[in-house]
């Protein structure tokens, strides 16, 4: 596991990664159009630069800006925030997880069932 993959990205992080996700390959004023809430070119450009050092993106110089792309996918960036939360949250214990979603109402049984015949067809789908 590279030392990027380790680090969790911060709500901002995470906005700034999303569009790059959805865009592609982008210039820091691509990324300042893409994001919902409006930020300064130069607060933009610091986040690409710690999310540059962070190991989740890579940048190439092209004239005479900088253009940023994803080095870690977005699966692979919510799998690991969701075992971060899974360990700090519930022992590393994923029941615990389905279990407070239940207790909090959001998920019922319904869902649950819904979700097992997925598993179930997963799982034949495999073999």
């Amino acid at each position: 596991m590279g030392r990027g993959e380790k680090e969790a990205l911060t709500k901002l992080e995470l906005e700034i990664m999303q569009v790059i996700w959805r865009q592609g390959t982008s210039t820091v004023s691509a990324v300042q159009e893409g994001l919902e809430q409006e930020l300064a070119y130069t607060t933009v450009q610091t986040m690409l630069n710690i999310l540059h050092r962070k190991g989740k993106l890579k940048r190439k110089l092209k004239g005479r800006a900088f253009e940023y792309s994803a080095v870690v996918s977005e699966a692979k960036a919510s799998h690991h925030a969701l075992r971060d939360l899974v360990d700090r949250m519930f022992g590393g214990s994923s029941e615990e997880l389905v279990m407070s979603l239940v207790k909090s109402k959001q998920i019922d049984a319904e869902q649950l069932a819904r979700l097992t015949r997925r598993l179930e067809k997963e799982k034949g789908d495999e073999q």
